[in-house]
């Protein structure tokens, strides 16, 4: 994960239940108007939300960004297709990891640095059912641990 993450405004939780995230990239997103000051006031769901690389660009689709309240006529399309930025160079490495079959590009995060919205895109890869279930098994246990810690602690 990318050093110095300022206010993270949304998360995709549900990503980390559906797949195995094998490498984070940060990336710029091309805004219009208002959305910025909807995005600062926390107005983003990222569920159900997807990348995929268009023509030499990635785009992110089904984001929803509220409108914001006092914007009138300068609102926009709250789940319009945006423009994510990054450098050629991770643009060819994830047009080759893509090409894999089983691969996805999630975003899990949407955060705020020094002014900027940034998102956090992660190269995912899709969980069977059980490996679903391993994962709830083991998060249960470690529960099972901590609990069963904290109650010798207070003895």
């Amino acid at each position: 994960m990318p050093k110095g993450i300022g206010k993270t405004v949304a998360q995709n939780k549900k990503a980390y239940h559906d797949y195995f995230i094998e490498e984070t990239f940060e990336t710029g997103i091309v805004l219009q108007g208002t959305e910025i000051k909807s995005i600062r006031a926390g107005k983003v769901n990222l569920k159900d939300s997807y990348a995929r690389v268009q023509n030499g660009e990635v785009f992110l689709y089904s984001m929803h960004v509220s409108p914001y309240e006092q914007g009138n006529r300068y609102n926009h399309d709250p789940l319009r297709p945006r423009k994510l930025l990054l450098h050629r160079r991770e643009i060819n490495k994830l047009i080759g990891e893509t090409k894999e079959t089983g691969y996805a590009l999630v975003p899990l995060k949407v955060y705020l640095k020094n002014g900027y919205a940034k998102v956090l895109l992660g190269l995912a890869k899709g969980k069977k059912k059980y490996d679903k279930r391993e994962d709830l098994k083991k998060k249960e246990a470690s529960r099972e641990i901590e609990r069963a810690f904290r109650e010798r602690q207070k003895m």
